[in-house]
């Protein structure tokens, strides 16, 4: 009962690092760094300027921006984090910052008020 679909030489692929990505970190880098260096002599290096990058930093921007998905679930993981962040500094200071302020505020608040209506 062989079966004659021709899978039987197709072998798995490996995935021991072959090329470049076997060599050592030091090595690659060595490599690049030659790589780049050529490339500035040979004067088809190229190098951002801050306008050049500020486009590319915008457009990029536009691009994300157009998914409206996305941008509302960062904007609500980053709501998340900076609510989680209050609530820690208000646990790290000996309770909820909620009304203490503003009963503070309000007692100062009357006793200005009190002192201006005798004055006049």
């Amino acid at each position: 009962m062989a079966s004659n679909s021709g899978n039987e030489n197709i072998k798995p692929k490996s995935s021991a690092k072959r090329g470049f990505a076997a060599m050592d970190e030091a090595t690659q880098r060595s490599i690049a760094s030659k790589g780049g260096q050529a490339a500035h002599q040979k004067g088809t290096a190229h190098e951002f300027d801050s306008e050049e990058a500020r486009r590319a930093g915008q457009k990029g921007g536009e691009a994300v921006s157009r998914d409206r998905a996305h941008m509302a679930t960062i904007g609500r993981k980053g709501g998340e984090s900076r609510q989680s962040a209050a609530r820690a500094k208000a646990q790290q200071s000996g309770g909820s910052s909620t009304g203490q302020g503003s009963s503070e505020q309000t007692s100062k608040s009357a006793s200005r008020q009190s002192s201006k209506a005798a004055s006049h």
